[in-house]
């Protein structure tokens, strides 16, 4: 559903600007620069799990926007954001999304620019980013040869969620691991800024590694084969899938808002970089993403995070 609605939008927008509407952010050419602007949303209902705390909402907002412009290998240099309270909101828990949206301010060195306040029947928090680049990363730049690589590790957030809803027997610093990718995610900023001089795609997981790697794929016209051994995937995620009885590549590979960097980069770009990524691929002629596990190469299913799909 989330899809249709993006796509009965974009057949009536005509002007999209220097960069058309699909990736990570949009983007405006100033002189030798990019001026580059995302906007993503935070509901209650639907974003916040009870056990996150209103500091960890106002910095998680902070979070998924400036993760969009670190995707494009821009800098952040501001942040906006509306905000739908409902009329039962406690004062209490307001002041902390404001302590948090400060916190994020500072930890992100982006400053606060502008803000409204309206009535909604949720707790709604409409975030805006504003960056710059000199050179932009964008979904469709992944070319045949390139290496495909993630920082980070992922899975633990997806991992976390399920411990809290069906209230999974894990030890305490199990729990601590998982859930501190779950309730306090962080943008990488550095690196998307150091892969603009290097990478040829980037994209952020905000809905699921699998989910991006078909975007990936799709927008830039390749194929992508992804080896399942090479996945950063922690410990305390195999733990969880085997309390589950589901298989952890895949838990792993429908974790969404990791905020992790996907990049695929020319081989010989790779001793440039100099933050913790793991070479999990590479990009080929075809089309389409492919999972090689056991010997046996298949292709890699949709997993993933979609508004107005999921239960």
């Amino acid at each position: 559903m989330e899809r249709e609605i993006i796509e009965l939008f974009m057949k009536h927008f005509k002007n999209q600007g220097d960069l058309p509407l699909g990736d990570d952010t949009g983007a405006l050419k100033l002189g030798d620069e990019w001026l580059i602007a995302t906007n993503d949303m935070l509901v209650k209902s639907t974003d916040v799990p009870g056990i996150m705390t209103p500091e960890q909402v106002g910095f998680k907002v902070f979070t998924m926007n400036v993760s969009d412009v670190a995707a494009m290998g821009g800098k952040p240099i501001g942040f906006l954001f509306s905000l739908g309270v409902p009329r039962e909101i406690d004062i209490g828990y307001l002041e902390g999304i404001a302590k948090g949206i400060a916190e994020a301010s500072d930890f992100y060195s982006t400053p606060i620019i502008s803000a409204d306040t309206n009535e909604a029947c949720d707790l709604i928090i409409d975030g805006i980013a504003l960056g710059k680049t000199k050179r932009l990363l964008t979904r469709s730049g992944a070319k045949v040869g390139d290496l495909v690589c993630v920082t980070g590790d992922i899975g633990r957030a997806l991992a976390g969620l399920k411990v809290y809803f069906d209230s999974l027997g894990v030890s305490p610093k199990t729990r601590k691991a998982l859930y501190e990718k779950l309730l306090e995610p962080k943008a990488r900023v550095r690196e998307g800024q150091i892969l603009s001089n290097y990478a040829n795609a980037a994209i952020d997981i905000s809905d699921g590694m699998s989910k991006e790697l078909h975007l990936v794929a799709e927008m830039s016209g390749v194929r992508i084969t992804i080896y399942a051994e090479k996945l950063p995937i922690r410990e305390e995620v195999f733990e969880v899938a085997e309390l589950l009885g589901v298989d952890p590549i895949n838990l792993a590979l429908a974790s969404g808002e990791e905020f992790e960097l996907i990049f695929t980069i020319p081989e010989e770009h790779l001793e440039k970089l100099d933050f913790e990524f793991s070479i999990i691929g590479e990009v080929e002629k075809g089309k389409g993403v492919y999972l090689q596990k056991d010997g046996k190469i298949r292709e890699m299913p949709l997993l993933g995070w979609e508004h107005l799909a999921n239960p």
